[in-house]
């Protein structure tokens, strides 16, 4: 029995494979998922401003008579759920299995957000590194939901983390507000994903002593703080 096997990269070893899982299932479609095997070849290094980045690496394998997937997410509409939650709640659960994280997914909806709650063991690889993982998970849950036609928000979470992590990033927008006021200095901040510089802009956009910027490329973009010039 042949093995057919890819290497695949990304900023988390989640994201790594995710990737090989995507690549797998393009060579060979129908494949079984849960047969694949996974080897970290390395877990990554962040970098600091652009140095030192080095993504994860991550080897994935399979058996190539392995047996077609059967049924691995259900895609029924439960009592309560919109169409569009129903597919919020099918691609969250999709990506949690391919990236082998057992969790269960609840919808909650209101007017202008669908958010797709995740609970269950190991969330930390559904989160990833400074939550990059599911910060990724988002971004293509939103764009799947405005090709569908939708004009909501949608909001991936996992055990609370946006809440903590939200609040985390507006403590140090303020900090590094008052550093930036205080020596008269532009403060640059550690890479940061899109969400997590929005959260760190919005904290900081009605404040009189100081301005923010975005510089670098992806994914080692990040937010820098600068003091705003004395009026006269």
């Amino acid at each position: 029995m042949s093995e057919i096997s890819v290497e695949m990269t990304g900023e988390t070893v989640g994201e790594a494979k995710w990737a090989a899982v995507r690549e797998l299932e393009r060579m060979h479609p129908g494949l079984d998922k849960a047969a694949f095997r996974f080897q970290v070849v390395t877990e990554g290094e962040r970098g600091l401003l652009g140095v030192g980045y080095e993504p994860a690496r991550v080897v994935a394998s399979l058996d190539q008579e392995a047996a077609p997937a059967r049924g691995l997410v259900e895609s029924v509409r439960r009592d309560g759920e919109s169409d569009d939650g129903a597919r919020l709640r099918e691609v969250v659960e999709r990506i949690a299995h391919e990236i082998g994280v057992q969790c269960t997914v609840e919808i909650e909806e209101s007017e202008d957000e669908i958010r797709a709650v995740c609970d269950g063991h190991d969330l930390g690889m559904l989160i990833g590194r400074h939550g990059q993982t599911i910060d990724a998970i988002q971004y293509l849950a939103n764009a799947i939901a405005r090709a569908a036609g939708a004009d909501h928000d949608v909001v991936v979470d996992a055990a609370g983390y946006r809440a903590r992590r939200t609040a985390t990033l507006e403590n140090l927008a303020r900090r590094t507000a008052q550093r930036a006021s205080a020596t008269g200095r532009r403060v640059a901040l550690e890479p940061m994903t899109p969400v997590e510089r929005k959260i760190v802009h919005e904290a900081l956009k009605e404040d009189p002593e100081v301005e923010t910027a975005s510089e670098g490329s992806e994914p080692n973009r990040f937010v820098v703080v600068f003091p705003r010039p004395l009026a006269g």
